[in-house]
C-alpha cells in the first residue's frame, strides 16, 4: 500500500521502518524540517530489536501537501496534543477522502479530530480512526534509528462508528491486520486508553530523581515502586468505573498488559517486574515530557471531565491533574480537550458515545 506516517518520533521511526521493510510504499512527514535532516539527506532508517533491518523510506519530506498525495491510509504517530491544530493543515491540504488512524488517540482524540478538521473542510469526508495505543514498544536511538522493544498483541481501534471497526482493520497493510482488534466502541479506546495510568503518577512522584542532574533510572522497573503502582492501581479503577458506567466495560491495566504482553503477574507491580519490554527503558529527565504534557491534558483531563458528568467524584485522578498543574504551573484542565464542546459540536454520533 501507499501510505503515509505523519511524525517522526519514536513511533513514527517504528512504523515507517515497518512498513516500509514489509514491502509499502512509504512517506514520512514531521512539521520541523530540522528534526529531520538528517532523514532527508539519506532517508534509510536503521531498526533494531525485534524488527530488523535498513528500511529505505520512499519520500520524507516537511511538506504536508507532498505527504498527503496519494495516500491510501495516513497513520498520525504525532503527541495527542498536535491533533487540533494538525486536523484542520490536514483539513486544509486533503483533497479526497482516505483513513486516518490516530496513533494512538488518548481520551477522546478521534472526535477532536474530525471537529477540528470540520472547521476547515466540510466537504472532504475521512474516516477517522483511533487506537488504544501504539503497537511498538520503541525508542528512538538517533535521527535515523529506532529500537523497537516489542510488538503489542491485539492493541483496540475504533472509528466513530464502531461497525466500520473490522472492515477498517482487513484495509490496513498486511503486516499490521494481525496486531489489531475491533473495539466494540470508542469507549474502549479512548476510555481504555492506558497511557494516561501508566506514564502520569509516576514521573509525578519521582519528580526529585527525574531533575536530578547526576542519575537516570528505569522508569517501569525502578520508578514504579509497589507503592506507586498500588496508586496507578486507584486511578486505574476510576478509569474503569467511567467505562462501567458508560456501558461498555474495559480491563485493568493489569490485565491489559499480560495479554498485550503475554506475561504472568498478581499485582500490578509484578506484572510490571515481568515486563521484559519495559526492562531497559529510561526515565524522563524533566517533567517537560509528553508523559506530562500529553497524558494529563489529552488522557486525564477529559478523563475527570466524563467521570464527574456522570456522578463520579474521580479523587485520585483528580489530585493528579492538580499536582502537575501546581508543579508546572500550568492549568491543565483549561488547556486540555473539552469534552463540552466535543459534544456540543462534533454531532449527534459522538453524543451517543456518552450515552
Amino acid at each position: 500500500m501507499k501510505v503515509t506516517v505523519l511524525g517522526a518520533g519514536n513511533s513514527g521511526l517504528a512504523m515507517a521502518a515497518h512498513l516500509t521493510l514489509e514491502g509499502n510504499t512509504v512517506t514520512l512527514w514531521n512539521r520541523t524540517e530540522q528534526h529531520i535532516e538528517k532523514l532527508l539527506e539519506n532517508p534509510v532508517i536503521n531498526c533494531s530489536g525485534v524488527i530488523n533491518g535498513k528500511a529505505r523510506i520512499a519520500l520524507v519530506t516537511s511538506n504536508l501537501g507532498d505527504a498527503l498525495e496519494g495516500a491510501e491510509m495516513v497513520f498520525v504517530t504525532t503527541p495527542a496534543f498536535s491533533h487540533a491544530e494538525l486536523a484542520k493543515k490536514i483539513g486544509y491540504a486533503l483533497l479526497k477522502p482516505t483513513t486516518i488512524v490516530l496513533n494512538p488517540g488518548r481520551t477522546f482524540g478521534a472526535m477532536e479530530f474530525i471537529h477540528s478538521f470540520k472547521q476547515v473542510n466540510a466537504t472532504v469526508n475521512p474516516i477517522v480512526a483511533e487506537t488504544q495505543t501504539i503497537i511498538y514498544t520503541c525508542r528512538k536511538t538517533s535521527d535515523r534509528a529506532v529500537e523497537v522493544y516489542a510488538l503489542k498483541n491485539d492493541v483496540l481501534i475504533s472509528t466513530i462508528d464502531a461497525n466500520d471497526n473490522q472492515a477498517l482493520i482487513t484495509s490496513m497493510p498486511v503486516c499490521l491486520q494481525s496486531m489489531f482488534i475491533p473495539a466494540k466502541s470508542m469507549i474502549e479506546t479512548s476510555i481504555g486508553n492506558v497511557g494516561m495510568i501508566l506514564h502520569c503518577a509516576p514521573i509525578l512522584l519521582n519528580v526529585g530523581w527525574v531533575e536530578s542532574p547526576e542519575d537516570n533510572f528505569c522508569y517501569y522497573r525502578t520508578g514504579i515502586s509497589p507503592t506507586i503502582a498500588r496508586f496507578i492501581e486507584k486511578m486505574d479503577q476510576e478509569r474503569m468505573e467511567v467505562a462501567e458506567k458508560l456501558g461498555t466495560p474495559v480491563e485493568s491495566v493489569k490485565e491489559w498488559m499480560k495479554r498485550t504482553y503475554q506475561i504472568e503477574g498478581n499485582s500490578l507491580y509484578q506484572v510490571i517486574q515481568n515486563n521484559l519490554a519495559y526492562e531497559s527503558i529510561q526515565a524522563p529527565q524533566t517533567l517537560q515530557h509528553r508523559y506530562i504534557t500529553e497524558d494529563i491534558p489529552m488522557g486525564l483531563v477529559p478523563l475527570e471531565a466524563v467521570g464527574k458528568e456522570i456522578g463520579l467524584e474521580m479523587k485520585t485522578i483528580q489530585l493528579v491533574i492538580d499536582l502537575a498543574s501546581s508543579l508546572l504551573d500550568i492549568d491543565f484542565r483549561q488547556e486540555g480537550r473539552n469534552l463540552h464542546e466535543l459534544i456540543e459540536t462534533n454531532n449527534i454520533s459522538a453524543y451517543k458515545i456518552l450515552q
